[in-house]
Order: structure tokens, then sequence, then C-alpha cells
């Protein structure tokens, strides 16, 4: 069940992230908690001393009104959906935000977060990947083109075996039975060998739950995987993509994987990710 929905407010007039967890809530009757950050700005150490501190206490003033702003915009959007919900403005370094926010969505079912503007991807960047790793918890990143609402007509699920995977599906079950159709996808170098075709296990398990499940596997010569993802997905008018978060950790810092980091660089529909 999902009754507590958390969401990184998007700082610009357009919040694709704010009004997706607003149509989220609609749908499941869940409360929405809607966190807009105040970024502190940042100063090279090397100017730390040239710059005026009026200089600096304008930055902070404005982050603190953009984000208010954004409050105000997801208690309307929040209101017009009479839906039951929350703010918080926090201010909060890049780093900061990112741990902050990662450890308030453990105590909620999902977390959802926009896709950085390819020109401004600081600071989202950090702060969406820092809920991935340290929340536990399934994250939608939502494209930064989305302009409509939660839609569940055709979901894909992206199956490699592994545990990741394993554990998306697992926390996309209650979004996956109200979807309309469920895809297993399975992107291979090759065709399978005749009377082959893995995931028919997994199939057969969720349709063990009600729902109506295809397999598909799909062949991706030159094993780019997140493009043969995103077209397949686009080809099928596929609503939302579910997919296991891989990273690795370097010098106690999560980095995404290369498949991860180029769909969700790339993504024109939804993704839920579990890490």
């Amino acid at each position: 069940m999902i009754k507590d929905i958390v969401v990184n407010l998007g700082l610009g007039e357009h919040d694709p992230a704010g009004n997706y967890a607003v149509s989220m809530g609609e749908k499941f009757g869940a409360h929405v908690l809607g966190v807009a950050f105040a970024y502190e700005p940042v100063v090279p150490g090397s100017v730390m001393g040239a710059i005026p501190p009026e200089f600096i206490e304008a930055q902070r003033a404005e982050s603190d009104k953009r984000a208010k702003a954004a409050a105000a915009r997801f208690e309307g959007a929040a209101k017009r959906a009479g839906i039951s919900y929350e703010t918080r403005v926090l201010g909060a370094s890049i780093s900061g935000a990112a741990d902050r926010l990662g450890r308030l969505a453990r105590r909620f079912d999902m977390a959802v977060v926009g896709q950085p503007e390819r020109e401004k991807a600081m600071p989202d960047e950090v702060v969406d990947e820092g809920v991935l790793f340290e929340s536990g918890r399934p994250v939608v990143f939502v494209p930064f083109i989305q302009r409509s609402g939660i839609k569940l007509d055709r979901v894909l699920v992206c199956w490699d075996g592994s545990r990741a995977a394993t554990r998306a599906i697992a926390d996309s079950m209650p979004l996956l039975a109200k979807a309309k159709a469920v895809e297993i996808v399975i992107v291979a170098a090759s065709q399978a060998k005749q009377g082959e075709l893995p995931g028919v296990d997994l199939g057969q398990h969720l349709a063990r739950h009600g729902l109506k499940v295809d397999v598909k596997r799909i062949t991706s010569p030159d094993i780019d995987v997140p493009s043969t993802i995103l077209s397949y997905a686009s080809d099928c008018g596929a609503d939302m993509i579910v997919m296991g978060g891989y990273g690795h950790s370097r010098l106690r810092e999560f980095v995404l994987g290369g498949v991860t980091r180029s769909l969700l660089d790339s993504m024109t529909v939804p993704v839920l990710m579990s890490h």
C-alpha cells in the first residue's frame, strides 16, 4: 500500500515532480509531503574573502524565496486535488540536502523526485541520487518534460534476474496492481535459443498476484541497454518503467552505474527505481 509520499519540489515555475506526486496522492489516497530546499550559497574557498557578505546574504535570501514559492505552488496544487498534504522549507547545503532528504524518505512509502534540466543539473542531481541510495525506499524519477499526472495503462518491468531488479519489482507492486498491462522486458545481445524464454517464471509469479503480464525479449546487439529500453518504451506507449537502480561506493560516496545514469539522463516517462 502507498499511504505516505515525499517529494523533492522543483524550484522552477514548472514542477513536474510536485504535480506528479499530487496525482499519486489522488490515485492512492495518500498523504504527500512536499519538501523545498533553500540551498546555501556555494562559495569556493579560494574566493571566500573576496565576496562581500551582503552578496552572500542576498543569494541566501533569493534561495529562501524560491523555496517558499515552490512550497506555495505545491500547496495550491494539493488543495485543488483535495489530497492530504503538508510542506516543509528546509535550509541546507547541497550535500546536506541529499543526506537529509534520504533520511527523511525512510519514513515514507515512496519518494518522488524530478529529473534535473540538463543546463541546471546541480543541485537536484546530487539530491535525487542521495534519495535513491540513502532512503531504502523506491524512488520515482519524473522527466522534466512530464506534463500529465500518473498513468498506469502500460508499465514496463526491466528484468535481468538481479537483486536490484527484484527489489524494484517488489516495491512497485502497488502500482503494478493498478496497471492495465504489465510487460516484463529482458534486454539481450541475441535472440533466445529454441524454447528458452527468460522471465517466464517471474511472469507466472506476477500472474499469481492477479496481474496481466506479457514477457518480451528485445535484442540489443551493441548492448546499448538504456537506448534500447527507452526506444521500446516509446514504441509500445509505456507510461512507466520499473527497474533496479545500480551504483557503487567510491570513497563512501555512491555513484550511479552507467546504465542507470544514462537512462535517467534520457528518460521520457517516469522511472521507478529501487536500490
